[in-house]
């Protein structure tokens, strides 16, 4: 599992995808989103704007992340 480090109170699931290294600009998170399937604390999310904090757990392509905000983990 990857830690993906944020300062604020979340990052939207957009957001998210360009600053874990997933996509590489911004523009591409809606075709990303409709073409993979993506997991949020184990249930199917489609919503580029839904918001993470701290904690949330994050599949994509079988892969882990795992938020965490300001370097703590609640």
């Amino acid at each position: 599992m990857t830690d993906i480090l944020i300062t604020t109170e979340y990052i939207k699931l957009d957001q998210f995808l360009k600053l874990a290294n997933i996509i590489g600009a911004g523009g591409e998170a809606r075709f990303f989103i409709e073409e993979n399937r993506i997991l949020v604390n184990d249930e199917p999310e489609d919503r580029r704007g839904r918001k993470l904090r701290n904690g949330d757990i994050i599949t994509v392509n079988n892969e882990k992340y795992r938020i965490v905000q300001n370097g703590e983990i609640k």
